[in-house]
């Protein structure tokens, strides 16, 4: 795939604390137009500190570094700016709504859709026209919460869509729906940043970077990180960011 000579989202020399402690250090990525880029790592790499911060969230505010969107520098907007530039964030968890409904729901990411649209979302991620009228509350499991959030960022048709954990809470099947999902995100104008700690999920991206103690120590093609990561990281407990320079030069 040809890419634009300019990134959709760069991100330079990133640096975050959270509570006094350093979560990300000197993270660097880039996201061209009509990808989909996997970040990889084990829980606590700080995987999800970059999805926030990205995003803007208060908490997550960078101390050094840019964060570059559509040509713009947005290291300073508010989240509401972020979103109205075009960048939408899924969450790992997804809050219930109680009281509300599924078509509710789904019709504040596209006010005035039609109900065969908002149909059409769900199908796309395995989920029946039924669902449109159930409440998302309790009563919905965290795979079904999980795949009604995927159709409302769908519905939303963001620049950029940042996925923290998309798989959670889904099995393999519905997993190879929601990967074309993102796929057909792509053929109709979205870039997709996708936050994982399983390489199988990464292997399907376009290209993925490897995040190990908030340092980015491999980018490549997914299929080269998806070897990296099985080889060197699941084995180990303790991968060490020193790893950057002997593994850089491979892929």
């Amino acid at each position: 795939m040809m890419m634009s000579k300019k990134p959709l989202l760069q991100v330079e020399d990133l640096h975050v604390y959270r509570e006094g402690n350093q979560i990300l250090s000197g993270v660097d990525i880039n996201v061209y137009p009509g990808e989909v880029v996997g970040v990889l790592g084990r829980n606590g790499a700080g995987k999800s500190t970059l999805a926030y911060s990205i995003m803007g969230l208060p908490q997550y505010l960078p101390s050094k570094g840019t964060i570059t969107f559509d040509g713009q520098d947005i290291t300073d907007w508010s989240i509401t700016d972020r979103a109205k530039a075009g960048i939408t964030l899924a969450w790992q968890h997804p809050a219930r709504y109680e009281g509300i409904s599924v078509q509710e729901y789904l019709g504040l990411s596209k006010p005035g859709a039609r109900v065969e649209e908002l149909a059409e979302a769900l199908r796309l991620v395995q989920l029946e026209e039924s669902y449109l009228a159930r409440k998302v509350d309790k009563a919905l499991s965290g795979g079904e919460r999980k795949r009604i959030e995927l159709a409302s960022v769908y519905l939303m048709r963001p620049k950029l869509a940042i996925l923290d954990e998309p798989d959670s809470g889904v099995d393999l099947l519905a997993l190879v729906d929601i990967m074309e999902l993102f796929r057909r995100m792509v053929r109709e104008g979205s870039s997709v940043l996708i936050i994982t700690h399983r390489e199988d999920v990464a292997a399907q991206c376009s290209r993925s970077y490897l995040v190990c103690k908030g340092h980015v120590i491999l980018e490549g093609s997914a299929e080269a990180v998806k070897r990296y990561f099985m080889s060197q990281c699941e084995p180990c407990a303790d991968t060490s960011p020193d790893l950057v320079g002997e593994v850089s030069s491979g892929v």
